[in-house]
């Protein structure tokens, strides 16, 4: 049987407070066997730890560049406290979530531009220190991320929710990156990002839901639909398979072998992944640590 690790959902997020546990027991039905839990900010480092090691998954500890304004002076020395004192800890696996977001337009531009910007060299430093692979937040932002790469190389990574261009993606792989694609992939409008995910090495592609962001097509309403009642649908890990079994079938692969490939590929970007892949626990054989 084959199983699916997604490389990045937000189990911490406010949306799962009333019933992670249920959620995760969703996702290891449907065959999930790993979640990658990465960290916004210093505050929630103890509990993306604390969900990884209930649930058995894997965490990252980073800064995200939303939340740098926010972020205290000590939280790039808190990062890297934490990262010594888990060094360890085979669950934890990367630095991240981590980059630069163009996208909003309060970041792109002033002191809080130059503050993402330092934040996010000084955590690719801290991932090169810690010998610690890193996730990477790319929004409108691959060239300027890359250059960061070039001038601090780490092990290895991910460029989460991957958007770019089929030669920045390349340059993403020349570096020993995977790109990770999840249910923005799932809508039709998307057409380049479609013909991107059909197109590229299948060694470069790890899957990921962002939930509970980026929902796909069919937990998607409207603004229209919203104003007629109808609920947006949550975004929970347990869609992985759907989703993967969208990029298999634009791709011209099973399900089944895509979950295959997709599970290795993820644990060579993040290579402690292969210590703790297991068949996902059943509903009720929730394992805690």
């Amino acid at each position: 049987m084959a199983f699916w690790i997604d490389t990045h959902c937000h189990l911490d997020a406010a949306e799962f407070l009333p019933d992670v546990a249920a959620v995760r027991a969703r996702a290891a039905s449907e065959n999930v066997a790993l979640c990658v839990i990465p960290a916004v900010e210093a505050k929630a480092f103890d509990e993306v730890r604390a969900l990884a090691h209930r649930h058995g998954d894997a965490y990252a500890l980073g800064i995200h560049p939303m939340y740098v304004e926010r972020a205290a002076e000590d939280a790039l020395a808190r990062l890297d406290e934490v990262l010594t004192a888990h060094a360890a800890d085979p669950r934890l696996v990367a630095v991240g979530e981590i980059g630069l977001d163009y996208f909003v337009p309060e970041l792109a531009a002033g002191l809080l531009r130059e503050r993402q910007e330092h934040f996010f060299r000084e955590q690719l430093k801290l991932a090169r220190r810690h010998g610690l692979p890193v996730i990477l937040h790319v929004r409108r932002s691959v060239d300027q991320v890359l250059k960061g790469l070039r001038e601090i190389a780490v092990p290895s990574g991910i460029a989460h929710a991957f958007n770019g261009s089929r030669q920045q993606a390349d340059m993403f792989l020349d570096m020993g990156f995977k790109l990770g694609f999840g249910g923005a992939v799932t809508y039709e409008r998307a057409s380049r990002l479609r013909a991107l995910v059909a197109g590229l090495p299948a060694a470069a592609i790890v899957m990921e839901t962002d939930a509970p962001d980026i929902p796909p097509h069919w937990l998607y309403a409207t603004a229209e639909q919203r104003a007629a009642g109808q609920a947006q649908g949550r975004n929970e890990p347990g869609e992985l398979p759907r989703i993967g079994a969208e990029v298999a079938r634009l791709r011209g692969v099973s399900p089944e072998a895509w979950a295959e490939t997709t599970t290795a590929n993820a644990q060579a970007a993040l290579p402690r992944l292969q210590g703790l892949l297991a068949p996902p626990a059943r509903p009720g054989r929730e394992t805690v640590q």
